[in-house]
């Protein structure tokens, strides 16, 4: 008898810096969802697709769960709340190292999910057995209905027991995207995403939350990609600071970025990269939604 095909979304929410985008990567097998150790990296929901012959899990990783200050992080919160609604999996991430009760509003919404929840300690390398059985017997209490799994992302611990039981949870679904897609997400968010990590690292303080990335251009042929990226900051300080002196910033930050993206897409490429202000984009409606965030 032929297997039947089976299809969900895994969506994967939580707090910021609990390793969530480590997992996706490990679950989706490619270096989708950009990873710093700053908290707030993932701003946007991104789709990692799996396939095999008789199933596909389409994975979402979900900007961080925050108290927003502003109207990009309340755009952050709507992906983030979004997830919990059209979700047959939901990873609940969680780690050895914040409090429990760091966001009860968001908890409580998990709490009345009807879909299977699994529970993920992550970091459990950086605790002991006592503590860890301490803390899985708090989160009973908070989740009674999620099935705890104590994971390391970092050194692969468990994260192949947590992919069957995704593969057993996954309803019977003929397949949602094109069988050979990778990601719902075109060619460019990429760039802008791999540009916005090397900001990320490179940059200090307020500058790498005050960017955006928009590519202008992307163009490929046989042999090469031409790339044109402008970075979007708020203030004239700010481009002083991205462009350094004689531009040796910003150069440093293009030539990071080049070698990432000719690694993502296994291709020489071209990178020009140009530095743009637009006053107080992050409260502006127009230039949020330019930017692809949702809006309430």
């Amino acid at each position: 008898m032929e297997k039947k095909h089976k299809s969900g979304f895994v969506n994967i929410v939580g707090n910021p810096n609990v390793g969530k985008s480590t997992l996706m990567n490990r679950l989706v097998g490619e270096r989708l969802s950009i990873i710093t150790s700053k908290a707030q990296t993932t701003r946007h929901r991104i789709m990692g697709i799996v396939n095999t012959d008789d199933m596909q899990i389409v994975y979402s990783d979900t900007p961080g769960v925050l108290q927003p200050n502003y109207k990009l992080q309340e755009s952050m919160l709507n992906f983030s709340e979004s997830a919990l609604d059209d979700a047959d999996v939901l990873l609940y991430v969680t780690d050895v190292i914040e409090t429990i009760d760091k966001n009860e509003h968001f908890l409580q919404q998990v709490q009345k999910e009807n879909c299977p929840v699994l529970l993920l300690i992550n970091k459990i390398d950086q605790t002991d057995q006592m503590k860890l059985e301490a803390l899985v017997q708090q989160w009973k209490e908070i989740l009674p209905q999620a099935e705890i799994i104590p994971i390391s992302a970092l050194t692969n611990f468990n994260v192949d027991y947590v992919k069957r039981r995704i593969e057993e949870l996954m309803p019977e679904s003929p397949p949602y995207f094109e069988k050979d897609a990778l990601t719902d997400k075109p060619a460019r968010f990429f760039v802008t995403e791999i540009i916005r990590e090397k900001i990320l690292l490179y940059y200090q303080k307020e500058i790498p939350y005050a960017v955006e990335v928009v590519v202008e251009l992307f163009k490929e042929d046989a042999e090469l990609i031409h790339i044109k990226a402008v970075v979007i900051c708020e203030r004239d300080s700010q481009k002083g600071i991205i462009i350094g002196h004689k531009g040796q910033a910003l150069k440093k930050v293009g030539a990071m970025a080049r070698k990432d993206i000719e690694r993502f897409f296994e291709k020489k490429v071209f990178l020009e990269m140009f530095v743009k202000v637009e006053k107080d984009w992050r409260n502006r409606d127009n230039m949020l939604r330019a930017f692809g965030y949702r809006l309430e």
